[in-house]
């Protein structure tokens, strides 16, 4: 969560317009009426506390918890009235909890700022007076000319105004905003790019209006105002002129750009945002609970007090003669005195509100997050990359996932393209050996149909292999892998990146063409493969040098100058490029998906190759269609005019761009279409499987066309072959959609088929979303897999909202590996994101990161389970010892007229929590397995076991309250019948008190909470038997010593000898033995008869197991040997 900087130079907001105003070199207006703009300084502020406020604004937020504000409250209740027991035994275990929380924080806001004031005291060159300048990070200003030179990071957001190469562009990766690692071309105006020298810089007059401070990492609008000889020249601006933050130039040796958005109004500092807070069902059914204990808190203190005065009813027990009232007492408001009475109870009983519950539950989850990082099964060794956790929050919700929304590309497949068919000009041709050959012809025939290279022939400049016997058009192929080659934002990397900088030759690699010393960069796969595709088949893109293009056909080198390119939009879902062919006709050059360039086609075979399309949809192949349209004179006039406008307008510029490319991107003439292949990524099929089989729902989110998510679906086991399958597509209007669902629903009840699956479209989707949702809802709840296909990002999140609002309220997972994943990732309740080819902005926004989706299986069925399971048993035994706790303590009162005298020293009371029962329950949290992990992955459907908040129920929460109330009257009346009537228990005829009767309890009941403990536990390690006898060992210590030495600060020496006493008696230790085997006892039977008579899937897959070691037998030995050790 990142703050404004308070200081002088700090933004105004709100912004008072929507524009600001940057003058390059901060040379402003000389007339007096100027008033500057107030920018942000270049700081970035990450940090969440000063050292001024860190103490108020951390107790301010700490104190927002109930339980945290609660023990406050009855703190001062303690300091204000007169309560049984002192002030210390509420405020220290809360000074505790919030000293603990205020460290952890503050050491993680420590390294906050440290990692702040290295980025903001970062050298950096600036230009100022005609010079260069050397500067701190901070101290760049809006307007400043600064200088970064190779593989340096960018210190703001900068628009280019130049740089070394005489076209004055610049490559930059931006792996650390969105992690793609491909060069990017940045380019800047031709007027500044010739201001290569400081001095030239300085006599730079000119000015930069652009939009007010956005995050979007791919938007930015704006115009450079250039003044040379008294005119003024506009330029329009947009992303590929701005240099972000964060990212790093290469293959450049230096560039100079001007700050125009600085610290904290970044485009990479507005887009650290906090996501919004999630919370797990365990947290939920947490707080659900103590509000349960909260009213039986004010029950237990109503109770008493109203029995209290009932007693007191009577003249003899109100006033008796022992202690007799003062006049200010006898005078005193009755109502005050109930008030007082009733908060003395409930300070009294509080602590059946655990009050280190939280920040244990804090330490397990942020401790337990570690053994994702640490698993070595989730490590991807080609990637060097292993799982990592951006929240641990959520850690036990892994355990009870019910949906998993997936992503097709990049997520299930590899997201590695290869390029496999064409269609051309209604012609099927495959690749083979790098020669494109006709649908059912092969390479070698030896009849000599077989296609081979022939002579060049200059048509349009390109030649494509042909064959004698299929007449084909030559034109149409050969402007298809023109458009192939040319209608792209590849970039070019070569072994030797300096021969591209000034004074060399940029295309002097094409000279010679080789394809070992060049490698093709882009953000997108499939554009890659298609390049390389015509690379290999003999049209080679070789490299562009400003505005200008280089392919060479053949050997034989071919310019085109780069007029416009229409940058792709998920909206239009295309994108074109404008270019001036060697004999000077303007031509646009688009590709996109079907339903994106089809419409717009009027020429070309446009039915064959639709059909095509859907066959090579149908092979799981990814589809593209290439068109173009040639322009006149005049129309690439109008073109050229309309595209200007709106690129240089500063006002909806989207809206007018979308007009301009509707306006040239129409009438256009079919050339083909491509089918690239997207491998399966590895185990995808045996993960989904898993999946099933624990009971999770898996659906596929995609926004391929449906033949080829079908495709994809059944090879990677979502769809089955004997599998019924619905379809939902090419709904038009409301009716029609409503019926087909109806349709669909009939065909559910009807058909007797175990399992069914649904494909849908968006089109169809948007208008079951409509006015259908629950008909639709109860289409896919009846299917097993549903697959919708053709998908929007925010459709995507809406599917997800569906779900996860729905009356069952399931527990959604969303997994993907892009941009277009973000919105369905922060919606679903866990956000799994995949560190793929496209970038890692899912990453960045997600919960929990892997490598490969095969990993998904032991994250859930593994890690989630042991997470689970751990923090439900947290919980439970947290509340069912504070309920061993209290309990006596309300029975005591019973035998001491509801005097409110304490049965616990004060001591005993702020250290029960504290330190005589953490370790044994952290350890347990944190080391616990009920199954061996490999069991858990062989057997998926154990994760039914737990589902639906199985282990945290109310029925399991109402039997360890049960037992924890059954314990505690065991504890009192087992120690009560020991010394109710007869307290002579020392031979020597010396009698206990009340001392020695509440420590006797005390005893016992730290003794049997954590052997209750060590009998859920079935994973023993040393450390589990350190800290469980060591606690046990650590309170009789503590014990001898607490009570064997006078204490000169405590006012009370009532605990003086008294534990020393009570170990001296046989008797005790008889009650204490009697006692504890009372208690757990009937727990071990009703086990033992319970895993005989009727076990769970668990249970019987514990003993499956060769190795016992590893499962719960041992841990009832351990028990067992143990109770017989204090027998003897």
């Amino acid at each position: 969560r990142l703050f404004l900087p308070s200081s002088p130079q700090g933004l105004d907001p709100p912004h008072q317009s929507d524009t600001r105003t940057v003058y390059v070199a901060n040379r402003f207006p000389q007339h007096g009426h100027y008033v500057p703009q107030r920018f942000a300084d270049n700081k970035i502020v990450s940090s969440k506390y000063t050292v001024w406020n860190f103490i108020p604004k951390n107790l301010f937020e700490q104190f927002r918890r109930i339980a945290n504000f609660y023990f406050l409250i009855i703190f001062l209740v303690q300091l204000m009235i007169d309560t049984p027991t002192s002030p210390v035994t509420s405020g220290l275990p809360l000074f505790f909890v919030i000293t603990v929380t205020a460290i952890k924080q503050g050491y993680e806001d420590w390294l906050r700022h440290k990692a702040d004031n290295e980025v903001n005291g970062a050298p950096v060159f600036v230009v100022r007076s005609g010079s260069l300048v050397q500067t701190r990070s901070r101290n760049i200003r809006v307007g400043d000319i600064v200088r970064v030179a190779k593989d340096e990071t960018f210190p703001a957001d900068l628009v280019l105004l130049s740089s070394d190469r005489a076209d004055g562009t610049c490559h930059i990766t931006t792996a650390s905003l969105d992690g793609e690692t491909n060069l990017k071309t940045h380019y800047s105006v031709a007027e500044t790019a010739v201001c290569q020298s400081e001095s030239q810089l300085e006599a730079l007059q000119a000015v930069v209006e652009c939009q007010q401070p956005e995050p979007d990492l791919y938007r930015f609008v704006g115009r450079l105002t250039v003044t040379q000889h008294g005119e003024e020249i506009v330029r329009p601006l947009g992303p590929e002129n701005l240099l972000l933050r964060g990212a790093r130039l290469k293959n450049t040796k230096e560039i100079f750009a001007v700050a125009v958005y600085t610290g904290m109004e970044s485009k990479m500092a507005l887009n650290y945002k906090c996501k919004s807070q999630k919370r797990s069902a365990v947290e939920k059914s947490m707080n659900t609970y103590l509000i349960i204990y909260l009213g039986i808190l004010l029950f237990e203190a109503i109770l008493s007090t109203i029995l209290k005065y009932a007693w007191q009813f009577d003249d003899k027990w109100d006033e008796p003669f022992y202690n007799k009232k003062t006049e200010q007492e006898r005078n005193s408001s009755q109502i005050l005195e109930f008030i007082s009475d009733f908060l003395a109870f409930m300070v009294l009983y509080n602590f059946i509100i655990p009050i280190s519950l939280y920040v244990t539950v804090e330490m397990q989850k942020f401790l337990g997050s570690f053994f994702i990082g640490w698993d070595l099964d989730l490590y991807h060794e080609e990637s060097d990359q292993k799982a990592q956790v951006n929240t641990s929050d959520l850690n036990e919700e892994l355990g009870q996932v019910e949906y998993v929304f997936t992503d097709k590309t990049g997520t299930l497949t590899e997201n590695e393209m290869h390029f496999r068919e064409c269609s051309i000009n209604g012609t099927k041709y495959r690749e083979v050996n790098g020669k494109l050959v006709p649908e059912g012809m092969t390479d070698d025939s030896p009849d000599g149909s077989a296609p081979h290279l022939v002579t060049l022939t200059h048509i349009y400049s390109l030649t494509l292999l042909l064959t004698d016997t299929h007449a084909i058009n030559n034109k149409t192929e050969l402007l298809f892998l023109s458009a192939v080659a040319l209608c792209h934002t590849v970039q070019i990397s070569y072994d030797q990146p300096d021969c591209l900088l000034a004074g060399g030759d940029p295309f002097s690699h094409a000279n010679g063409f080789s394809s070992n010393h060049m490698e093709y960069y882009a953000s997108s796969p499939d554009e890659k493969a298609l390049v390389e595709a015509a690379k290999r088949i003999g049209v080679a893109f070789t490299g562009t040098s400003g505005n200008t293009m280089e392919i060479q056909t053949f050997g034989k080198s071919e310019k085109y100058k780069l007029l416009h390119v229409l940058e792709f939009d998920p909206n239009r879902r295309r994108m074109s490029v404008i270019v001036q062919t060697p004999s000077g006709g303007q031509i646009l050059f688009t590709k996109g998906a079907e339903s994106a360039i089809f419409p717009f086609t009027t020429g070309g075979e446009i039915e064959k190759t639709r059909l095509h399309v859907d066959e090579f949809a149908l092979k799981g192949l990814r589809t593209l269609v290439v068109a173009c349209r040639h322009f006149s004179a005049a129309e690439y006039v109008e073109v050229d005019r309309r595209l200007n406008a709106a690129r240089t307008a500063l006002q909806q510029r989207e809206e007018k761009l979308q007009e301009a490319f509707s306006y040239i991107e129409r009438d256009l003439q079919l050339l083909g279409a491509t089918g690239v292949e997207d491998k399966l990524q590895d185990k995808v099929q045996e993960t989904i499987e898993a999946l099933r089989l624990a009971g999770i729902k898996v659906w596929v989110l995609t926004g391929d066309k449906h033949e080829t998510a079908v495709s994809v679906s059944l090879s990677c086991g979502h769809f089955h072959r004997t599998m019924n399958i619905l379809e939902l597509l090419q709904q038009r209007t409301d009716n029609d959609c409503a019926e087909q669902l109806r349709v669909l629903a009939r065909r559910i009840k009807e058909d007797h088929v175990i399992q069914h699956g649904l494909v849908v479209d968006g089109a169809s989707l948007s208008l079951a979303l409509r006015g259908h949702e629950k008909l639709f809802m109860e289409v896919c709840k009846s299917c097993s897999a549903v697959l919708c296909c053709r998908m929007a990002p925010l459709q995507k999140a809406k599917i997800v909202r569906l779900i996860k609002t729905s009356p069952e309220k399931p527990i959604t997972l969303a997994v993907g590996d892009g941009a277009n994943d973000v919105s369905m990732i922060q919606e679903a309740h866990v956000g799994i994101g995949i560190m793929g080819k496209e970038g890692r902005q899912a990453v960045r926004n997600s919960d929990y990161a892997i490598a490969r989706f095969k990993f998904l299986a032991k994250l859930l069925l593994v890690h989630g389970h042991f997470y689970y399971v751990r923090i439900a048993t947290l919980v439970q035994y947290f509340f069912y010892k504070n309920v061993c706790f209290i309990t006596p303590q309300f029975l005591y009162q019973f035998f001491c007229l509801f005097s409110q005298q304490t049965l616990y020293d004060s001591v005993y009371l702020t250290l029960y929590n504290i330190c005589f029962t953490s370790l044994p329950i952290l350890v347990y949290s944190l080391f616990e397995q009920l199954v061996h992990p490999h069991v858990l992955q062989s057997k998926p459907a154990l994760y039914r076991d737990i589902s639906k908040n199985a282990v945290l129920s109310m029925r399991t929460f109402l039997y360890w309250t049960l037992l924890g109330f059954a314990h505690a009257f065991i504890f009192f009346f087992g120690s009560y019948i020991l010394m109710g009537e007869d307290t002579t228990l020392m031979g020597n005829g010396q009698m206990f008190g009340n001392w020695t009767f509440g420590t006797l309890v005390f005893t016992v009941m730290v003794i049997t909470v954590t052997l209750k403990l060590a009998l859920e536990t079935h994973f023993w390690t040393w450390i589990s038997h350190f800290v469980t006898w060591g606690s046990i060992a650590f309170y009789f210590i503590f014990s001898l010593f607490y009570g064997g030495i006078i204490w000169p600060f405590l006012h009370t020496q009532d605990m003086y000898f008294v534990f020393v006493q009570l170990l001296s008696s046989g008797s005790a230790w008889f009650a204490i033995i009697i006692i504890v085997i009372t208690c757990l006892f009937p727990d071990v039977v009703k086990k033992v008869f319970y895993r005989h008579l009727k076990p769970t899937n668990t249970q019987k897959s514990q003993v499956t197991r060769d190795t016992m070691n590893d499962v719960g037998i041992n841990a009832y030995i351990y028990i067992y040997i143990y109770i017989n050790a204090w027998h003897y």
